[in-house]
């Protein structure tokens, strides 16, 4: 199983930028397609980003789209979420995800493994 860990939450203030990183260890990287979700306090995991296996591919959640970024460099083992124009309500705990194939409905029991969440905080 790959084992993944979280990094790269702060607290920013709005129209700030944050990147999180994802490191992967214990099987090939290049294996997974990879996901970001968020989890805000009262509410329920929601999908962020998802990135296939090769990079080419990638989708968006419509709130995030045109300003968040999901990248992946299999050399690092490292996944990434350049994170810009940030707003109050992306406040949330950031986790990565990993999967053998590329997900179909972007929920999160589509997700084989989790790291444990960076903490991401936006100030007005």
């Amino acid at each position: 199983q790959v084992q993944l860990v979280e990094s790269g939450g702060d607290l920013v203030q709005a129209g700030g930028s944050l990147r999180l990183s994802c490191a992967a260890s214990g099987r090939t990287f290049s294996n997974y397609a990879m996901g970001w979700f968020r989890q805000a306090p009262g509410k329920e995991r929601e999908f962020v980003a998802a990135i296939s296996m090769s990079g080419v591919r990638s989708n968006y959640a419509d709130s995030v789209k045109g300003r968040f970024i999901i990248s992946r460099d299999s050399a690092k083992n490292t996944m990434y979420l350049q994170m810009n124009r940030l707003k109050p309500e992306d406040t949330a705990l950031y986790y990565c995800a990993a999967r053998v194939s590329y997900p179909k409905r972007f929920d999160d029991d589509e997700y084989d493994y989790w790291g444990q969440g960076t903490q991401v905080s936006v100030s007005s």
